[in-house]
C-alpha cells in the first residue's frame, strides 16, 4: 500500500494569485540547531575570547605607565618600525603583483596559466620556515650568490632585504586569490565593449576593470597587510634575531617571553592583537559593501 508523501508547507498567497510552497532550509529540530550554535559560541569563547581578552589584561595588569614603557623602549620601537616598513614594502609589491597575476589570467588564454595559478598557491602549502631555509642557502654566506653578494658588499640575510624577501613569499597569494574568482565571474564582456567604444588599454583599467574589483581588492590588502605584520616563520629565519635591528614585533614578543619579561610581551602582543580586531572589522565592513554591491 501506498504511502503519501509529506508536502511542503504553503505562503498565504496574494488575491488572485496561486499559493507560494515554502522549502525550509533544514529540517533539524529547534533544539539541535540551538545546541550547535551553543557549541559553536562556546568554542569560541574557550579558544577565541578567553585568549584575546588574556592578552589585554596581562598587558594592563601592571599599569598604564608600564605598559606604554613596554612599547616605547628601544627594542620594541625598532621592532614596530621593522615590521611597518616590511609590511610598507611587501603590501604594493603583492598589490602590484596580484592585480598583474589576476587580470592575466581571467582575460588571456596562455601555455602555462595552470603552472601559475599553483606557483601563487605555492606560499599555503610550503611551510614559512622552508621559505626561509630556502632564501638562506640562495643569499646567505655558503648560499649560491653568498660569495658574490659579499664581494659587493650587500647584504640580504640577516638584514632588512631579506625580511622584506620572506614576507613578500608568505604573503603574494592574498590579493591575487582576491581577485581571480571575482574576475573569472565578470567575464570580458565590459571591457570587450569599452574597447569596441574606442577605449585604451589603461582607460579600460582604471574605468572598467578597477570599479568593479576595488572591494574585493581592497579585501585582499587588509589580509595581505595583516598576515604581514603578523608573519613569524620565515622571518624568524632569515632574521637572525640581531636584537635593536632585525627583529619584527613577532620576533621581539618572543625573545622578551623567553626572558620572563611578560608585561612587556603582552604589551606588544596586545598591539598585534589590536591589528587583528582593526583587520576584522574592516574585513566585516568591505563583506558587507561586496554583497550590497552584487545585489
Amino acid at each position: 500500500m501506498a504511502t503519501a508523501l509529506p508536502t511542503a508547507p504553503t505562503a498565504p498567497a496574494s488575491p488572485g494569485l496561486a499559493p507560494r510552497v515554502v522549502h525550509s532550509a533544514t529540517t533539524e529540530p529547534v533544539w539541535v540547531q540551538r545546541l550547535l550554535i551553543g557549541l559553536a559560541l562556546a568554542f569560541m569563547t574557550v579558544f577565541l575570547f578567553v585568549p584575546l581578552a588574556t592578552v589585554f589584561f596581562e598587558a594592563l595588569k601592571k599599569g598604564v605607565d608600564v605598559y606604554l614603557a613596554a612599547i616605547t623602549e628601544p627594542d620594541a620601537l625598532s621592532a614596530i618600525k621593522l615590521t611597518l616598513i616590511a609590511t610598507a614594502i611587501s603590501v604594493p609589491l603583492n598589490l602590484a603583483f596580484g592585480v598583474a597575476a589576476a587580470w592575466s589570467i581571467t582575460k588571456f588564454d596562455f601555455r602555462g596559466k595552470n603552472l601559475l595559478l599553483t606557483l601563487i598557491d605555492l606560499p599555503f602549502s610550503v611551510s614559512p620556515v622552508i621559505a626561509g631555509l630556502i632564501y638562506v642557502l640562495i643569499f646567505g654566506l655558503q648560499g649560491w650568490f653568498g660569495e658574490w653578494l659579499r664581494d659587493h658588499d650587500l647584504k640580504i640575510i640577516f638584514a632588512v632585504p631579506g625580511i622584506v624577501l620572506a614576507t613578500v613569499f608568505v604573503t603574494f597569494p592574498f590579493i591575487a586569490r582576491e581577485l581571480i574568482p571575482l574576475m573569472q565571474a565578470q567575464g570580458i564582456e565590459q571591457e570587450e565593449a569599452a574597447r569596441v567604444l574606442g577605449a585604451g588599454g589603461w582607460q579600460i583599467f582604471w574605468r572598467v576593470t578597477v570599479p568593479n574589483i576595488k572591494w574585493a581588492l581592497l579585501y585582499g590588502v587588509i589580509l595581505c597587510n595583516a598576515r604581514a605584520m603578523g608573519e613569524f616563520g620565515a622571518v624568524s629565519v632569515v632574521s637572525g634575531h640581531i636584537r635593536g635591528q632585525t627583529n619584527t614585533m613577532p620576533l621581539h614578543i618572543e625573545i622578551v617571553y623567553n626572558e620572563y619579561q611578560f608585561a612587556a610581551a603582552f604589551a606588544v602582543a596586545s598591539l598585534l592583537a589590536a591589528l587583528a580586531l582593526v583587520t576584522l572589522a574592516l574585513k566585516y565592513l568591505i563583506e558587507r559593501r561586496m554583497k550590497g554591491s552584487t545585489r
